[in-house]
């Protein structure tokens, strides 16, 4: 997808969240997003993909 693309599919989900205090999660979210470091954002990026990977394992380790 394009950023365009991205942009436009964010909005649409947007519009689509009723309630005010998510709103203002999702705010926090991205202004925490932008206080990052580029490796910050790096190593976020890279254990959101371990925990994505091993789902599975974490679900057995859990039961």
């Amino acid at each position: 997808m394009t950023t365009i693309q991205l942009k436009t599919e964010i909005q649409k989900k947007l519009d689509q969240v009723d309630e005010d205090v998510l709103l203002q999660d999702i705010l926090s979210y991205i202004e925490q997003v932008q206080h990052k470091s580029p490796s910050q954002l790096k190593r976020y990026k890279n254990f959101k993909k371990i925990l994505e990977e091993d789902d599975k394992l974490f679900e057995r380790l859990a039961k």
